[in-house]
């Protein structure tokens, strides 16, 4: 149920708004070819993961495959995505409270990050349920609106029902009313709403039983999206003209608002919001841990290591948490416009996973098929020419990030990171010449990777 809740969050339930008023209806096209492609990535990690199940598998992969500096800057930069996202799934969850009380975004920001950095202090015993419920409002959210959304269009009731139809896809100035150039543009915002996907694959290579779990949880990923983007999309905008939406305010929201049913938009608001928080926490979570990882293979300063008696990685918690703290700034310097400018930023730094991975796969079908090393169980199908399609369209997403001006900030960023992590890495390899972390990796117990991740 995680990993199926973890396919709905901010970027559907907040990004898909400003989606659908830059490319009207075919943004249900760049979202079912934008899913092809996360499937080809889905299925390159896993042909990695079933060839050496490892915790941390990004950056192990990249030290293997591309070299230590890869692998270096693959843990810190997929780190940062989740600092960055959680800026993100905070500042929806300030605009989803603008819905119900006229208070400034900044106040509710601030009010999040703090009630959720306490929350993660205290014990995690919980965790796992909680994210579990939190997963099922959110896969019965979906599959609701989809639901009344049918009722409408086949029983006519609701404001909408006399106007509802499958033309409205098309009716409204055609299936592309802005053009192929608009639909182009919506693909950065696409592509942050399946970021985190691949944590389905790190889960399963840390499982008793990857080899079952693996392709199970990877082999779903077509159909989660073709319900709960593309089928949610189609029936959204065959009940409420696409011309409805705007940036910044919930399509779903919006559509029940539309319909006259304001009491579904209140519980759907209601939803949002506890999603975005959901994701904001598992967030804040994460990052306290990942640099704890990055800290124990000499990655990362030894201060993050420390743990509280109850077993909480106190440091890198609240380092990560007071770095969040920058979205409570940008939400007081720009209101109107905070989500769009960190989630450009956030798909830069998350997508270079992606691109990790594909590469890494590249290399490794390449050495296995010169009998350098064994066959993974789970080929990838259509492997290398699939990874390569999607490498180049990730590519080409980066450039059309380029050409967008609200999305160009996050390449302005981007060097700035990268120049960053190129003095860190020369600094601590200073001062730990011969550490594992600075040598490229390929240990073959899977069993005792499996278990240091758990225990890490």
């Amino acid at each position: 149920m995680i990993a199926i809740g973890g396919a709905i969050g901010t970027g559907l339930f907040l990004g898909a708004g400003k989606g659908i008023s830059k490319a009207g209806p075919s943004l249900i096209l760049a979202y079912a070819v934008a899913g092809v492609v996360i499937f080809f990535i889905m299925r390159a990690l896993g042909e990695l993961l079933m060839y050496r199940p490892v915790s941390g598998s990004f950056s192990d992969y990249a030290r293997e495959f591309v070299g230590p500096f890869a692998g270096f800057v693959t843990g810190w930069t997929y780190w940062l995505f989740w600092v960055v996202t959680g800026m993100t799934e905070v500042t929806a969850a300030a605009g989803y409270m603008t819905y119900w009380f006229d208070i400034p975004q900044w106040i509710s920001a601030l009010a999040f990050t703090v009630v959720l950095y306490g929350a993660n202090l205290i014990s995690v015993k919980i965790f796992g349920e909680l994210e579990f419920w939190f997963s099922m409002v959110k896969v019965t959210a979906i599959v609701g609106m989809i639901l009344i959304c049918a009722g409408i269009l086949t029983l006519g009731f609701s404001d909408a029902g006399d106007t509802a139809s499958v033309s409205l896809l098309w009716d409204d100035g055609g299936f592309f009313p802005q053009g192929i150039g608009g639909t182009l543009m919506t693909l950065q915002i696409v592509m942050f709403a399946f970021l985190a996907v691949e944590l389905v694959g790190v889960t399963a290579g840390e499982s008793k039983d990857p080899e079952k779990t693996l392709p199970k949880a990877i082999n779903t990923v077509p159909w989660r999206i073709a319900v709960f983007y593309v089928g949610a999309l189609i029936m959204i905008l065959s009940v409420v003209s696409w011309t409805t939406f705007r940036p910044g305010v919930s399509p779903f929201v919006a559509a029940f608002d539309t319909m006259g049913l304001q009491a579904g938009a209140g519980i759907v608001n209601f939803v949002v919001l506890t999603a975005a928080l959901s994701s904001c926490n598992s967030g804040m979570y994460s990052t306290g841990r990942m640099l704890r990882d990055l800290a124990l293979n000499s990655q990362g300063p030894r201060l993050f290591t420390r743990l509280t008696r109850s077993g909480t990685p106190l440091v890198g918690t609240t380092f990560s948490a007071a770095l969040m703290l920058i979205g409570v700034w940008i939400n007081y310097q720009w209101p109107g416009e905070a989500f769009h400018k960190i989630v450009s930023f956030a798909t830069i730094s998350g997508m270079w996973a992606w691109i990790m991975i594909l590469v890494c796969q590249i290399r490794y079908r390449a050495k296995a098929d010169r009998g350098l090393l064994p066959h993974s169980s789970f080929k990838a199908p259509g492997a290398p020419w699939t990874s390569w399609f999607a490498l180049l369209f990730i590519l080409m997403v980066v450039v059309l990030m380029g050409i967008d001006e609200d999305a160009r900030i996050s390449l302005y960023v981007a060097p700035l990171w990268a120049l960053a992590m190129g003095v860190a890495y020369l600094v601590l390899k200073a001062r730990n010449p011969g550490g594992a972390a600075f040598a490229r990796s390929g240990a073959k117990d899977e069993p005792s990777a499996r278990k240091a991740g758990v225990d890490g």
